[in-house]
């Protein structure tokens, strides 16, 4: 498919946006990266996602799809002929949707929290919590991958991608705080798993490097700074 046909809407340090890239990547899918400007909306995107206002948005034959893991399910039913990226199971699929929601609604927001915790007792208390959670990944991906590489089996599949496309950020939380939040020791499972997402060749080059992550964080908690003082 000519890569006119598939526009995508993002910037390139959101893991939200890597998702939809790795998706379309796995899928052999050519397409155009049309990059926003970051504290700016474009015209484009206002008129293809006017309710939310926000990236990532896919147009296919100039009809916009919003939400990362909605336009992850769009490629996968739409573009049938690449590599399954739901479970065709009923169960198992419905375990990998469970799994991916809890991204969004505890995991991530999890993570933010140590990163911008303030003072030792409440880095702690969110560390801990991270951990436990850590704990749970390791007990999924074995469930999940049933002995094998990926949350999804033999290949990437929607848990992998879901989940994925922030070990930038996690790797950019360990390195900022100097802690491990993948251990070789207490997560063999996910330590491994992370390492065979990464160097996938649906995610290589996706992902930004740590140090240009970090180096854009500082710039937003700079600027963050700079207008609480105004």
């Amino acid at each position: 498919m000519a890569a006119s046909d598939v526009k995508l809407l993002g910037t390139s340090p959101s893991p939200y946006v890597n998702r939809v890239q790795i998706a379309l990547n796995l899928k052999s899918i050519e397409f155009e990266f049309l990059e926003e400007t970051f504290g700016a909306k474009s015209e484009l995107l206002l008129k293809s996602n006017p309710i939310h206002k926000k990236i990532p948005v896919m147009i296919h034959n100039d009809k916009p799809i919003c939400e990362s893991l909605i336009i992850v399910q769009y490629i996968d039913e739409v573009w049938t002929s690449g590599p399954t990226i739901l479970p065709s199971d009923p169960y198992d699929r419905a375990m990998a949707r469970f799994w991916a929601a809890f991204v969004e609604d505890k995991w991530y927001p999890t993570l933010k929290e140590l990163r911008m915790a303030e003072g030792e007792e409440a880095k702690t208390a969110a560390l801990e919590k991270l951990m436990e959670m850590m704990t749970l990944w390791e007990d999924a991906f074995a469930k999940c991958g049933k002995g094998k590489g990926f949350f999804g089996g033999e290949c990437i599949g929607y848990l992998d991608i879901a989940f994925g496309s922030f070990l930038g950020w996690l790797k950019v939380t360990e390195e900022m705080l100097e802690i491990k939040l993948i251990d070789e020791a207490k997560t063999p499972g996910l330590a491994g798993w992370a390492e065979r997402f990464c160097s996938h060749e649906a995610v290589k080059g996706v992902i930004p490097e740590t140090e240009k992550l970090i180096e854009l964080l500082k710039k937003f908690q700079a600027m963050a700074k700079a207008q609480s003082q105004n």
